[in-house]
Formats: structure tokens, C-alpha cells, sequence
């Protein structure tokens, strides 16, 4: 470059000045493009304001701003004449570093020396309020624009309606259209896409249909973001017959649907349990040459899992690891837990082990899976183990991890030891939660100790930890187990006076009591209290009460009862 500047005359390289920048900015060469304009301005050679203008967007673009400003103060010190074009791209690399009110200062400085904003320049402050959320300061902006004889555009209103919609005021979107339109201004396909955005993301179909069809009634064709979001809404409600007819309605519009929209498509179909036609979904993605990627897998795999189709879900797995694409995080845990969930611990163990092969990195779900899959197969050994790997890694236990090993000790009457965890949770700042509560208050029960699991429900509530249904209803059966039907049939009346709506289970547990105890005329006010309060008796209240008047030799009434449990559905089982 150097002997070509020696050689050539001022004329020549000056003309050949802006297509060689501009090759340069196009090539991302920004480096050599800012070496070649210093040399330039070094050897006293005048350069056009167009082609400084070509190299300070490049290195905006890029994120280079502080190379920018080096060129700007050279350009100016030059002498070169800055335009309206210098100002919007100065302005955009003061916005794009959250510098609005440097922006703004600039702006003023600019004017002064004679250069005036454009709707460009006002449209980039806008944005930029909008982005950090200054909804007031953008209106101000925009109200500020027929001052200077400028008229917000469309760019301008879809900047405001979309920082709007992100604040979650649609209403207030929707008005700004309605202004929008009076202004004499036409909204675009991008204006609706907004509106249908926020629609779909809240799940309100009506409105969305509502804003797809006047979108079309205003004379705009919906593209392949309006569809997606509607074949999204439907999707995730699981009206895949309507999913179904955009994504038609889509590709009779010449539009090819990519794979974010077969993904979610195949979504739906998981989540509605229709696995089959997910898969056929899969087919036609294949043929049509959109090739299914990690996240398409893994939303199979999902749906295999939650079917319990554990054979298809590994085959998945194995086809996914052989057309090249690496399985992620998601797919080893949604296997993982697949297989936790259906018994097969070992099974996950040893995927696990091969998630830690691929370097793919475990996480406080993936351990918790796997702890809780051990636990509930009783190897608590295992579950130790696996909790130990997981503090060496220096991935700390939460309330779950905790909640899994405290209820797994209770469940074996290991008290002492559940509450030991308990401390350690507590001194560690982990706030335990209904569920940990649960599981001690059934460890005490467990235990035979039901008066303690009430005290520690007392305890818990001035903790600021209600009770819930399964908390009154455990301790009601420990009263029971513990014969103590007084207490148990108190904490009914309990539960009710704290807002708790007893359910089946309540009932059946205080029934059973009074039935064991041979205490019928209770058992029939509990049964009678349990219809009025509606709630539908099953087939182990009718069994309860049949036994127990069996017992008092009321074999009228039990009779009634087998006749009532018949009529209601229910078979019994006759032991009686």
C-alpha cells in the first residue's frame, strides 16, 4: 500500500479513496481500513465525508466504538464537513452503550455547528429509551419530532408499541395503533407481528386471532414470524387442530416453515400424548429438507418419557447421537430422569456417566433426579454417593436435594437423622419449604408420634410456613394410628377454620378410625358431613363403613350400603 501511495498522484488516490475503504468495511477488514485512512490523512490526501462516513458505520457495526471516536475526532480535525449521516452513526454508538444523555449533549453540539437531525437520528433515540424501558422519555422524543418538521413513521410508532407490549400494556399498544392510524400513518406487517407477539405470549387466542385477521383485512401479508406465533399459541394450548390449520394456511402462502415451527408443532403433539403423529410431523420435516435439530430431539424425547416409552425414547437417543448431533444437558437429564421416574435408576446412573464422558455438565436437577430415583428405590447408598460427587464438583444442594434425602430418611423412621439434615439446611440459609415440613411431620407420624408432628406444625406456622392438605392429613392419620380419634377429628375442624378444604382422603382416614373403633354413629356423621361439604365418596368409604357395621352385626345397613356402592359404580370386593 505504501508504494502505491508514493507513486500515485493526489487525484488518483482519492478517487480510488472510498471503493477501497468500502472494500475494506465490507471484508470486516476494519483494522486495515482504519490503517489505510490514518496513512491517507497522514500524507495530507482529502478524504470524502462518504467515505469516512463508510468506515465509522463499520466499526459501529462491529462494536468498535472507541476506534469510532478516535476516527471522528480526526475526521473532524480534518476539517471534513460532517453530514446528517455522521450524526445518526455517532448517535447509534452512543445509544448501543446506554449513553442516551451523551446522545442527546451531542445532538445539541451537532446542531450548533449546523447539522440537524433526521427521522433516522430520532428513531435511534427512540429505540434506545425504549430498550432500557424509558417509555416517557421516548414519547417525549416522538412528540418533540413535528417541532423540528419531522413526522413520526411507521418505524417510529412499531418502536413504541413494542416497548409498550414488553411492559405489558397491550390496551395501551393497541391505542397507540388506533393514533397510528389517525395519524395517517399505515401500520406494517412488523406492527401486527408486535401486537400478535404479545397476544400469543399471554396465550390470549382471542385476541390474537382477532389481530392476525385485521392484519390480513388491512391489505398485509402475514409472514413466517405471524404464523410461528400462532402455530406457537395453539401448540402450547394443545389446540393442534387449529396449530394445524395456520401451519397450512402458512405453506399455501408459498411461506416454507423452518424448524422452529415443526419443533413446535411436534411439542403439541407430546404434550397432548399423540406421540405417533408427532413423529409423522418429524417425517415430513425430514422430507420437506428442514433437518431436525438438538431442541427437536429433545421435545421427542420429552414426550417418549412422559409416555413411559423408554425403548423408543433410547432409540431416539442413539439415532440422534448417529445423524451428528450432540446431545445437550436436556437431552441426558430428560433421559435421566425417564428412567429415574420408571425405576430404572442404574439405568440413568449409567447415563450419567456417559453425560460426564461427553463433558456435558450436570446441574442441581441432574443430581436431585438422580438422588431421588435411588431414594425412592431404597439404595440409599447410592443416592449418598451421588451426593458427595455432587459437593466435589461444587454444585450446592437446594431445598429439593434436601427435601428428596429428609424424606427418604422419615419414610424409614429415621427421625433423628432427618432432622439432622434439617440443621444443616437451616445453618446453611436454605428456607425449608411445605414439602421438607411434610416429610418430618410424616417421619413423626411414622414413628408413632403424632403429637410431636402436631407441635412441629405449630412451630412451622410461626415460621410463616402454612399447612397444607397433606400436612392436616397425615396428622389426622396419626391420630388415628394412634387411636387418639378426639385429636384427629379436632384437627378436622382445624383444617376447615384455616381455609383447607378437606378432600376424600380427610374423610376417609377419620371414617376408617371410627369404623376400626367400632364407633358408627361417629363414622355415619363423618360420611354425612362428607356429602354436604361434596365430596364424592369412593369405594374405600363404602368398604369402610360396610366392615364396620359388619363388625356390630348391622348387616341391614350393611347391606344398604353394598346396594348404595353398586348404584354409585363401585365393585366391591365381598369380604365382608
Amino acid at each position: 500500500m505504501a508504494i502505491i501511495f508514493r507513486t500515485a498522484t493526489h487525484s488518483t488516490i482519492t478517487k480510488m479513496t472510498i471503493p477501497r475503504l468500502r472494500t475494506y468495511v465490507q471484508a470486516r477488514k476494519l483494522r486495515e481500513a482504519s490503517e489505510a485512512f490514518r496513512i491517507l490523512r497522514g500524507r495530507g490526501f482529502s478524504l470524502s465525508i462518504n467515505a469516512s462516513n463508510c468506515l465509522l458505520g463499520g466499526l459501529v457495526k462491529v462494536g468498535w466504538v472507541d476506534m469510532a471516536w478516535g476516527i471522528y475526532e480526526d475526521i473532524v480535525q480534518s476539517g471534513i464537513q460532517v453530514n446528517v449521516y455522521t450524526l445518526n452513526i455517532m448517535i447509534n454508538a452512543l445509544c448501543k452503550e446506554q449513553k442516551i444523555e451523551d446522545a442527546n449533549v451531542f445532538l445539541s453540539e451537532m446542531e450548533e455547528k449546523g447539522v440537524f437531525p433526521d427521522i433516522v437520528t430520532y428513531n435511534t433515540l427512540i429505540n434506545a429509551y425504549c430498550r432500557e424501558g424509558l417509555l416517557e422519555e421516548a414519547f417525549d422524543v416522538m412528540n418533540s419530532m413535528p417541532a423540528k418538521g419531522l413526522r413520526p413513521g411507521t418505524v417510529t410508532y412499531n418502536a413504541i408499541i413494542n416497548s409498550v407490549c414488553k411492559n405489558g400494556k397491550y390496551g395501551r399498544a393497541r391505542e397507540i395503533l388506533g393514533e397510528m392510524l389517525q395519524s395517517g400513518l399505515s401500520p406494517d406487517t412488523s406492527t401486527y407481528n408486535i401486537l400478535l407477539g404479545e397476544c400469543c405470549r399471554k396465550g390470549h387466542t382471542t385476541d390474537a386471532e382477532e389481530t392476525f385477521y385485521e392484519m390480513c383485512h388491512h391489505g398485509l401479508v402475514p409472514d413466517l414470524v405471524s404464523f410461528s406465533f400462532l402455530v406457537g399459541l395453539f401448540s402450547r394450548k394443545g389446540d393442534l387442530e387449529r396449530a394445524l390449520k395456520y401451519f397450512k394456511q402458512m405453506k399455501g402462502a408459498g411461506l416454507v416453515p423452518d424448524s422452529v415451527i415443526y419443533t413446535m408443532l411436534i411439542g403439541g403433539f407430546c404434550r397432548n400424548g399423540d406421540i405417533s403423529d408427532a413423529l409423522k410431523m418429524r417425517d415430513e420435516m425430514v422430507e420437506q429438507g428442514c433437518l431436525p435439530d438438538v431442541v427437536t430431539y429433545n421435545t421427542i424425547l420429552n414426550g417418549l418419557c412422559k409416555e413411559k416409552r423408554l425403548s423408543d425414547a433410547d432409540e431416539l437417543f442413539n439415532e440422534m447421537v448417529e445423524r451428528g448431533i450432540f446431545p445437550d444437558y436436556y437431552s441426558f437429564t430428560t433421559l435421566i430422569h425417564g428412567y429415574c421416574k420408571d425405576g430404572f435408576a442404574d439405568k440413568a446412573l449409567a447415563l450419567f456417566e456417559k453425560m460426564i464422558e461427553r463433558n456435558v455438565k450436570p446441574d442441581i436437577v441432574t443430581y436431585n433426579t438422580l438422588i431421588d430415583g435411588f431414594c425412592r428405590e431404597g439404595d440409599v447408598e447410592k443416592a449418598n454417593k451421588l451426593w458427595d460427587d455432587m459437593i466435589s464438583r461444587e454444585i450446592l444442594p437446594n431445598h429439593i436435594s434436601y427435601s428428596i434425602l429428609i424424606n427418604e430418611l422419615c419414610s424409614r423412621g429415621k427421625v433423628s437423622e432427618a432432622f439432622r439434615l434439617w440443621d444443616e439446611m437451616v445453618n446453611k440459609g436454605i428456607e425449608p419449604n411445605i414439602v421438607t415440613c411434610n416429610s418430618l411431620i410424616k417421619g413423626y407420624c411414622r414413628s408413632g408420634d403424632a403429637t410431636k408432628a402436631e407441635e412441629f406444625t405449630n412451630k412451622m406456622i410461626t415460621k410463616g410456613i402454612s399447612p397444607d392438605k397433606i400436612t392436616y392429613n397425615t396428622i389426622i392419620h396419626g391420630f388415628v394410628k394412634d387411636e387418639n380419634m378426639e385429636r384427629a377429628f379436632a384437627l378436622l375442624n382445624n383444617m376447615e377454620n384455616r381455609g383447607i378444604i378437606p378432600d376424600v382422603v380427610t374423610y376417609n382416614v377419620l371414617l376408617n378410625g371410627f369404623c376400626g373403633e367400632g364407633r358408627m354413629q361417629e363414622a355415619n356423621k363423618i360420611f354425612r358431613k362428607m356429602i354436604e361439604r361434596g365430596i364424592e365418596p369412593d369405594r374405600y368409604t363404602y368398604t369402610s363403613l360396610i366392615n364396620g357395621h359388619v363388625a356390630q352385626d348391622n348387616l341391614k345397613e350393611a347391606f344398604r350400603l353394598h346396594d348404595e356402592m353398586l348404584q354409585r359404580g363401585f365393585v366391591p370386593d365381598d369380604k365382608f
